[in-house]
């Protein structure tokens, strides 16, 4: 927590913890900058103001998004040929791997909730659609959060919860609202995704080979099951995923064995991760723990300790 500090103080801070910037001063000094920064779920949550008119300017953001929300004040993108102002109560959406220019008024004020790609791209909401093949990329532009009492409601939640819990119970208190805030993101903020629920190629024999795979989801599922319970060929069947989900059958059946079994653990549905991995079908312990290493960002003893 920094209160009352110089704003190169809070520059070095960004820097360290949420994302490499230059920042320049385009008023009188004055220190009254002040930062706070938490984990939580994977995410990584700042309040701050620079309490000076500046401009900060950042490299490409690398694999993370930036959920950003003016609390005060306004800030100004600057894009090439264009300036769009976020107001009060307006918020945005920052891609991976795009640049940010940023005029800070004096006031303005900012919560930015740091999100690695991955947890994005394997969110159970996005386990039902179609992933694009560059990853979803959100529309640059702000979103009146006032027409959004939902997203704000769960904001809220999570900053008190943050507040009232032990620094050893954080993990545990809000790892359920992550994925209630990635579906509400991808609800509220225009992007390059649409799920099954939007109007992906869901069809009826697809939607049987889904329903048979969430019911079988711990057995092992193969290829002629699935094409004998949708009754359509081999071929068709891998077809099927493909346009739906752009991979495999055998993909996403492991996908969504990592999903559920991660849910099992943060549940505190086991105490084992041997036991639950070889629930699943996960007879490679070694290579279990490094699929779920590269898809949720941690080890599943790291889960399980944390839903303990």
């Amino acid at each position: 927590m920094l209160q009352g500090a110089h704003p190169e103080e809070v520059s070095s801070f960004v820097n360290q913890h949420i994302g490499q910037h230059r920042l320049e001063m385009l008023g009188e000094q004055k220190r009254k900058s002040r930062l706070s920064f938490r984990e939580f779920a994977g995410f990584g949550l700042s309040q701050l103001s620079y309490g000076n008119h500046v401009r900060v300017k950042s490299p490409e953001l690398e694999s993370i998004y930036h959920f950003q929300i003016v609390t005060r004040g306004e800030c100004v993108w600057h894009q090439p040929g264009e300036r769009m102002k976020v107001r009060a109560g307006e918020a945005v959406m920052v891609n991976p791997y795009e640049k940010i220019d940023l005029e800070y008024s004096e006031d303005c004020e900012k919560l930015i909730i740091r999100m690695p790609e991955h947890l994005l791209n394997n969110a159970r909401v996005v386990a039902n659609g179609r992933l694009p093949d560059n990853g979803i990329r959100f529309t640059r532009a702000p979103v009146n959060l006032r027409e959004c009492p939902a997203l704000l409601n769960i904001m809220e939640a999570v900053l008190s919860d943050l507040d009232e819990a032990e620094e050893d119970d954080i993990s545990l208190v809000c790892a359920p609202y992550r994925e209630i805030i990635l579906k509400k993101l991808l609800k509220k903020f225009p992007s390059n995704w649409s799920g099954l629920e939007q109007g992906a190629a869901c069809t009826p024999a697809l939607g049987k080979m889904l329903g048979y795979i969430e019911e079988n989801i711990r057995n092992t599922i193969d290829i002629e099951a699935l094409s004998s319970v949708s009754n359509m060929s081999v071929r068709s069947t891998y077809n099927a995923f493909s346009k739906a989900f752009s991979t495999t059958p055998k993909c996403y059946i492991k996908q969504l064995k990592l999903q559920k079994l991660r849910e099992d653990l943060l549940q505190g549905k086991c105490r084992n991760v041997t036991e639950i991995a070889l629930d699943y079908g996960f007879s490679h312990l070694g290579r279990f723990s490094s699929d779920y290493r590269k898809t949720f960002g941690e080890l599943p003893s790291e889960t399980l300790r944390m839903a303990g």
